[in-house]
């Protein structure tokens, strides 16, 4: 790249960086862009260009396949009952092990980068209260909790302090117990509490597709009195689902854009805050 293209990406960006400056963006960290050590270089890059630039990432981190990998090193099977994984006490054990490992691996690799990066539980000052969730036909599949409350305050003051959280998705019931919860259900309630301007969910496709084995359907857009339809058709199904279902949470709860992107892409957030054409999905109040 010339000199003088590496100039017109600064200009490009700067109208960006000028509407994002002070804003929160609440970013859904998973899938093969936390196992891939080069798209895990560029996803920390991004964030750490962000808070130099005025922008306030948060970050929600998933941890599925290494759970998965962990408890199979441990001779323990996974079970899922309607795409939940059943998680008895052992392997509430493992979770926690495991997701507190990949937090402080994010962590060390934003500090390593330039930015300063704090691990967060949602156990840490009881910031993702939860409760049980129950499986299909009411089934008791142990301790998977659903967001019943967030408690802001401390992402906020680390936040004004300069610092970017990584939060893993852990949440605490009423009664001290630990649940294991959905990671993109938990950024996109983040979102809604810390009144974000942006939740950006990284997944491992393009985003959301009209024919799933034709990557040129990509819907740019789709709008929330869309999603029944979609439903409907069978666009929007399996694991794409939560993604669809948090976004909505969130614009309904005030935050003014949503994204799905597709994490396998290098810095992918960079492209859809930076730039005009964007990538991905927009869901749209």
């Amino acid at each position: 790249m010339t000199p003088l293209e590496k100039a017109g990406v600064l200009v490009e960006a700067l109208p960006y960086i000028k509407k994002f400056y002070g804003k929160t963006v609440v970013i859904k960290y998973g899938g093969h862009a936390m196992i891939n050590d080069q798209l895990k270089q560029a996803v920390v890059t991004d964030l750490v260009l962000m808070k130099f630039v005025g922008i306030h990432p948060v970050v929600v981190h998933g941890g599925g396949p290494e759970i998965t990998g962990m408890l199979k090193r441990l001779g323990i099977e996974s079970q899922f009952v309607g795409g939940l994984r059943v998680t008895d006490s052992p392997t509430m054990e493992v979770v926690e092990m495991v997701l507190g490992k990949l937090n402080k691996e994010i962590t060390s690799l934003i500090n390593r980068l330039g930015g300063r990066g704090v691990g967060l539980s949602g156990k840490d000052a009881n910031l993702i209260i939860a409760a049980k969730k129950l499986g299909g036909e009411q089934q008791d599949i142990g301790f998977v909790g659903e967001v019943t409350e967030i408690n802001p305050g401390l992402v906020e003051t680390v936040l004004k302090e300069g610092y970017i959280p990584i939060i893993s998705p852990v949440g605490v019931g009423r009664d001290g117990e630990s649940y294991n919860i959905n990671a993109d259900y938990v950024a996109g309630a983040m979102a809604k509490a810390l009144k974000a301007d942006k939740l950006i969910i990284l997944t491992d496709v393009e985003g959301i597709l009209e024919n799933r084995h034709d990557p040129s359907s990509l819907l740019s857009t789709i709008k929330v009195q869309d999603i029944p339809a979609l439903v409907d058709r069978g666009v929007l199904q399996g694991g794409m689902l939560p993604k669809v279902d948090c976004c909505v949470e969130a614009i309904r709860g005030g935050v003014n854009s949503t994204h799905i992107l597709d994490g396998r892409v290098p810095h992918s957030i960079l492209l859809e805050v930076f730039t005009d054409q964007g990538i991905g999905t927009m869901v749209a109040p």
